[in-house]
């Protein structure tokens, strides 16, 4: 069996919307049966909440999409993350320029705003629910689900899954 294909979802602080790309695509990838095909991990460009589970808003939220994150714990995106992972998906363009800064330049296709995989939305970036209300994590699963069905498909097709 070849290598596994290595997904890597990053936010600012991985609390609100990557764990929750995060958890989505897992639950995909698990339903569609690519588990052994394919490794979800996700991180934050900043260090704030390094080892604390998801934000709770975002685990309630997931939860009731039958999505469980309580699993999950924040962490730091490393600079082996960029040999390691061969998909490196941020959920805005702050996060993506973050990304590409400390991007060794030969690893830089990699990279990507994760909406690229759902162009049929009209939106190019995962707006950060963590000041809003709830309505904000239930569009974040709306925008991620999709992106995430996107991704899948385009992996299927890249990597004849």
């Amino acid at each position: 069996m070849s290598e596994k294909i290595k997904i890597l979802f990053v936010c600012m602080g991985n609390i609100c919307r990557s764990p929750t790309a995060h958890g989505v695509f897992q639950h995909l990838v698990e339903q569609s049966g690519y588990a052994n095909r394919i490794q979800v991990d996700s991180a934050g460009t900043h260090a704030y909440h390094i080892s604390e589970p998801p934000d709770r808003r975002a685990q309630q939220a997931a939860r009731r999409r039958d999505i469980d994150l309580s699993g999950l714990r924040a962490r730091k995106a490393m600079e082996t993350d960029f040999t390691e992972f061969d998909y490196i998906l941020a959920m805005d363009r702050n996060n993506y320029e973050d990304l590409i800064q400390n991007c060794p330049q030969e690893h830089v296709a990699k990279v990507k705003l994760f909406l690229e995989f759902a162009p049929e939305l009209g939106v190019r970036e995962v707006p950060d629910p963590y000041y809003g209300g709830s309505s904000g994590f239930e569009q974040v699963l709306d925008l991620v689900d999709a992106a995430s069905r996107g991704l899948l498909e385009h992996l299927r097709k890249k990597h004849q899954l």
